[in-house]
């Protein structure tokens, strides 16, 4: 495929600031606002000055023809190549865009992503074709924000889509693979590897069928979850083909055969909680030869989740919508389903037993989260030693509320709380928090709780320092 007008497009962005930043300025606040909640006016009253930061601003993302005299001179010799490609289409006197170039900025880079345009903008109604790559999205953010960032040889970016994940892991991975089934998402990506001017291996086929036999260091995939019979049209980023949560099932089944020894697979997914099984249990037992940290972030009622994702197909008002609506919750209830979950599925591959935490944790956190990911795995390394022998730390981020009465001698409640991560907060007695208060690297935990005993009288309070070191309040220290 030749994507030799890659490079002067970027070129051309370049000298045109188009930049995240710069964007953001030129639309002000309200219309960047606005643009996010799919609306255009106050954007489009913001950048009618003509400069080619401007030009490229209304004519990528608030999706308005400009002038074929501005768009050549923001996109200078390069409107008619651009029109050849498919990313754009000239009419009498005016150009508009067919894909979506949009600036995105991560933690060290300044990058475009192209992708089909953003569906609905200005209420319009849509209907979204089969093979439709979806750009940035909250899904792909939260992902990217979980994705642990050590550096590493080898990563997989399982379903690509635009390539989002795939210019995030270039960033700290040597060999980047992304694959996807969807041929028109992987020249998307492919021009995006040109446009940011990174080096990424794509290659299309379904699920691991195109890394048969490879083995990574990390695998990262937002698959296509959305949890339906699996009848009527298929959207491509969001339907694998699959009744159900088989998806991202089938994933976590089989992600583990292609990492390496202590390699990490980062899934986010929806699954169905049923009425007579817990959802704990029911994902538990699709780990096998992992370590797994499995959070449910929300739990979303049947008849809110069918109505998302009609309205997202562009099935709201249709005469279709409503027999959808009622073959869809049919289903469920077939199914035995009483809600839906969404959250993240962090693996580990070991050769030791499995040792799997499910949680429900629909409290804020505080991201990116991907330090959070790696400390829980090694947490429980730390946790197969011998606890009583290690200097343990209180962790840099832990403090103590107390409440109680004004002027009372003793207080009625302690907390000790996280301030990072996951943010957990965790009651305590008094001889707890003098535990946690003393670990500061001098002693032993077997010598603090030998002093403990002394003080405040006998208790077993090893299985609280492992809650508390599972927990990430306490820390080794290399001393």
């Amino acid at each position: 495929m030749d994507l030799a007008y890659a490079v002067p497009l970027r070129e051309a962005l370049q000298a045109a600031d188009y930049t995240y930043d710069a964007v953001v300025e030129t639309l002000g606040a309200e219309g960047h606002a606005a643009l996010s909640r799919n609306e255009t006016t106050p954007g489009e009253r913001a950048t009618r000055g003509g400069s080619p930061r401007e030009t490229l601003t209304r004519l990528f993302l608030l999706q308005l023809a400009v002038p074929a005299s501005q768009a050549d001179a923001a996109l200078p010799g390069l409107v008619d190549r651009l029109c050849a490609a498919g990313l754009l289409t000239r009419s009498v006197g005016e150009v508009a865009a067919r894909v979506d170039v949009r600036p995105y900025a991560t933690e060290h880079d300044d990058l475009w992503v192209s992708s089909d345009l953003t569906p609905g903008l200005d209420g319009a109604a849509h209907r979204m074709a089969a093979d439709h790559v979806l750009g940035i999205s909250s899904a792909s953010s939260t992902l990217a924000a979980l994705t642990v960032r050590e550096q590493v040889s080898s990563a997989l970016d399982l379903g690509t889509g635009c390539g989002v994940q795939a210019l995030h892991l270039a960033e700290h991975v040597d060999r980047v693979v992304a694959t996807d089934v969807n041929a028109r998402a992987l020249w998307l990506t492919r021009l995006n590897a040109v446009l940011n001017d990174v080096d990424l291996d794509v290659r299309e086929g379904d699920f691991f069928a195109p890394v048969r036999g490879e083995r990574f260091d990390l695998i990262t995939t937002n698959p296509p979850f959305v949890i339906s019979p699996a009848t009527g049209e298929r959207l491509v980023y969001r339907d694998s083909g699959l009744p159900g949560d088989r998806v991202v099932e089938h994933v976590v089944r089989h992600a583990i055969d292609h990492l390496v020894e202590g390699g990490i697979a980062q899934v986010l997914g929806n699954w169905m909680v049923l009425r007579d099984r817990p959802w704990e249990e029911r994902l538990g037992a699709w780990v096998v030869e992992a370590d797994a940290w499995v959070v449910q972030r929300e739990l979303v009622d049947l008849p809110t989740y069918v109505e998302l994702w009609l309205k997202d197909a562009g099935l709201h008002g249709t005469a279709e919508y409503t027999r959808r609506y009622d073959t869809w919750l049919s289903w469920f209830d077939d199914q035995g389903a009483e809600a839906v979950g969404f959250g993240w599925l962090n693996l580990r591959r070991t050769a030791s037993p499995p040792r799997i935490r499910c949680e429900d944790w629909p409290y804020e956190v505080q991201l990116p989260l991907g330090e959070e990911v790696a400390a829980h795995f090694g947490r429980l390394d730390l946790l197969d030693t011998d606890l009583a022998g290690l200097r343990l730390v209180r962790a840099p981020d832990v403090v103590q509320e107390t409440l109680g009465l004004p002027g009372a001698e003793d207080p009625q409640r302690i907390v000790l709380r996280r301030q990072t991560g996951v943010r957990r907060a965790r009651p305590v007695d008094t001889g707890e928090a003098a535990l946690v208060g003393a670990c500061d690297g001098d002693l032993t935990i077997g010598q603090i709780l030998a002093a403990l005993e002394e003080l405040v009288g006998p208790a077993d309070r090893m299985p609280a320092v492992r809650e508390l070191v599972a927990d990430g309040f306490l820390t080794a220290t290399a001393r």
